[in-house]
């Protein structure tokens, strides 16, 4: 919530997503109100129903233990976590010396 990245809009549909997964969205007066401050009642009604989906389907998937995504995918994930930085490095050095001096012209074409 005290990201920069995020407008005032984004903040508050971050805060409702995160207490209607809690379910403690309707004992919140707090946050209903904050949110209600900045949402319409058809932004409201839509994002709880975009929340509901996802948790939804997060409950259901993980209960039947049905992968979201291939273990292959999941273990490409796990692993760049683990880059080494000389590899990294080295690939940046690359780039770098490949970088063009000038780039083309954009042209529009009216």
């Amino acid at each position: 919530m005290d990201s920069d990245l995020l407008n005032e809009r984004e903040k508050a549909a971050v805060l409702w997503a995160e207490h209607v997964t809690k379910n403690t969205a309707r004992s919140r007066d707090d946050v209903y109100e904050h949110v209600r401050s900045i949402f319409d009642n058809t932004e409201m009604v839509e994002l709880t129903i975009i929340c509901g989906q996802f948790n939804f389907r997060n409950r259901f998937m993980d209960s039947l233990r049905i992968p979201v995504e291939p273990p292959k995918e999941v273990d490409k994930i796990k692993s760049s976590v683990d880059l080494d930085p000389e590899t990294v490095r080295r690939h940046l050095e690359l780039v770098l010396e490949k970088w063009p001096s000038t780039f083309p012209e954009v042209r529009s074409d009216d």
